[in-house]
């Protein structure tokens, strides 16, 4: 298989098939684009889960690592509460380079009013850079639990910040030498700088409470990706303006260097919402400084299509995320 996540026929075959819902008190199980697992905790309460790692950089390890999973958190509509950290390094790794990353990992916690609870760290030869996973934990009413699956023709879809956020701050600093034989240092530093809008957790909350009715974090495979894992959660259509989709220009520069598509890369920061009405959502949106808009509606049927002024294409499933592709043609 390529490098990246699990493509969806594969993820359905061999991993979704395979495991089984025996317990009652588990009220989200596993499915296409659903980043959480919730369970019961009393009557009305409930425990969100989600887990990831971080594999694709080793550039801001710690505040990534925090930050992605308080979004899939975020997402489900919950509140963050801490996080388990395992962390696994390389053979020869520094000792500062673990304290560094733990000071990080506490700044971005401090950030959000979380904490780590726990967790596992090791040194060992099945890496050759630092590998970060993190669990995370939030709480939520059992009645206010959003999930992908929750999308409805005529809804409309609103998204935050700009496609490509997470890569473009990435490959600035990973690939930052190469990038400065045909860009200002300005440009590179203020596409490093994206870095500091890699959390939703403040959109999450204020759109729980201007209708938001899902919500979607957008990690690999970029914005494409995302929309298609919400249309397939929800057994939905989609119809969205590619026109109406944000993009910074540091991110177009970076993505025409190394011949990425910008709407599949990498894109934590940014969000996608469904709303019965979308402007307004993006308008309370903006009003609080986060960047919004609406790119789209959902439709009956199952027809994923984007819109490019006169050019019509189908969205298909998520592939090797953008990001990859950089790396490889540096090695």
């Amino acid at each position: 298989m390529e490098v990246g996540k699990i493509p969806e026929n594969v993820l359905k075959r061999s991993v979704f098939k395979q495991i089984c819902h025996r317990r009652p008190e588990v009220l989200v199980t596993p499915g296409i684009g659903r980043d959480c697992a919730v369970f019961a905790a009393g009557e009305e309460d409930a425990i969100v889960m989600s887990t990831d790692p971080i594999t694709g950089t080793a550039s801001e390890i710690g505040t990534l690592a925090v930050h992605i999973t308080a979004n899939d958190i975020a997402s489900s509509g919950a509140e963050p509460i801490g996080i388990m950290l395992s962390v696994i390094l390389p053979k020869g790794a520094k000792e500062a380079e673990l304290k560094q990353m733990m000071k990080d990992v506490e700044a971005a916690c401090a950030q959000l009013d979380i904490e780590v609870m726990g967790g596992h760290t090791e040194v060992s030869r099945a890496v050759n850079q630092p590998i970060v996973t993190v669990t995370g934990v939030g709480r939520i009413k059992k009645d206010r639990i959003m999930t992908v699956s929750d999308l409805k023709p005529s809804q409309e879809l609103v998204m935050t910040k700009w496609a490509g956020l997470e890569g473009t701050a990435i490959l600035a600093a990973d690939m930052e030498e190469k990038l400065r034989t045909r860009y200002p240092l300005d440009l590179i530093e203020s596409a490093k700088g994206m870095i500091e809008y890699i959390s939703v957790v403040e959109e999450a909350k204020i759109a729980r409470e201007h209708g938001a009715v899902a919500m979607h974090d957008i990690t690999e495979g970029g914005v494409f990706g995302a929309l298609w894992e919400m249309a397939a959660a929800s057994d939905v259509g989609l119809c969205v303006d590619l026109k109406k989709i944000p993009l910074r220009q540091e991110t177009v520069e970076i993505c025409e260097f190394f011949d990425l598509n910008p709407y599949m890369l990498i894109s934590s920061g940014c969000m996608l919402m469904a709303a019965d009405h979308g402007n307004e959502l993006a308008e309370a949106l903006q009003q609080a400084g986060i960047p919004a808009a609406v790119i789209g509606r959902v439709t009956a049927g199952h027809d994923r299509v984007i819109i490019n002024e006169d050019e019509r294409r189908f969205l298909e499933p998520p592939k090797t995320d953008e990001l990859y592709k950089a790396y490889q043609e540096r090695s």
